[in-house]
């Protein structure tokens, strides 16, 4: 899920200040876990952007607004002077396809996360493109090691805890206990290449 927080109220406010008529976008999925882009998030916005004399001409939640085919489908006949968006970046990209008007995003997206609970989410996945849980124990050294280490651990760690965070666990602590008996680290794993690139910086369109 993509973890989203949303600007400073200033900052969304200094980025409409050449525009009015404010049509507003959230989003029914990972914004709305997150509580920054779902009915009541879109309800608060726009009870702050009119205190602030703006005018705001509508809203909608769109299921997915990362999906070209749902923004299209929902804001096809939606004329705005510009568009808040309360989702990721590929939401903002994907209304940037069905419409010429200007485009505001709401919120900062911060990374890819695992929910634990409402308002508690964990870094777990850098999507690196290379995916090593089989042989981890499902538990990504990368993200989970304060230090990515993907070879074994540092030899800093004092009772299972990281000499880095010592409020988190050894990544390669959690990794030697999960496979324990298992002999998932007797096996080799060959040297991680980092050539793979990750296309950063540039698009690129994938089919899976």
């Amino acid at each position: 899920m993509i973890i989203t927080v949303q600007k400073p109220l200033p900052e969304i406010l200094d980025s409409l200040k050449d525009y009015d008529n404010v049509f507003i976008v959230g989003c029914a999925a990972c914004a709305t876990k997150c509580q920054t882009g779902g009915e009541e998030a879109v309800k608060k916005i726009s009870e702050e952007l009119k205190k602030a004399g703006k005018k705001v001409s509508g809203s909608a939640v769109l299921d997915t607004p990362c999906d070209i085919r749902v923004a299209k489908r929902d804001l096809k006949n939606v004329s705005a002077g510009v568009f808040l968006i309360l989702g990721c970046g590929a939401g903002v990209q994907s209304v940037e396809k069905v419409t010429s008007a200007p485009l505001v995003p709401a919120l900062d997206p911060v990374f890819t996360g695992t929910v634990e609970r409402i308002g508690i989410y964990h870094e777990y996945c850098a999507l690196c493109g290379s995916c090593m849980l089989a042989g981890t124990g499902g538990i990504c050294p990368i993200t989970r090691c304060a230090k990515s280490l993907i070879n074994g651990p540092c030899g800093g760690a004092v009772n299972g805890k990281c000499e880095a965070d010592p409020d988190s666990d050894c990544a390669w602590a959690l990794i030697l206990e999960k496979t324990k008996g298992k002999g998932i680290l007797k096996d080799y794993m060959p040297p991680r290449s980092f050539i793979k690139p990750k296309n950063i910086g540039r698009h690129k369109k994938t089919t899976l």
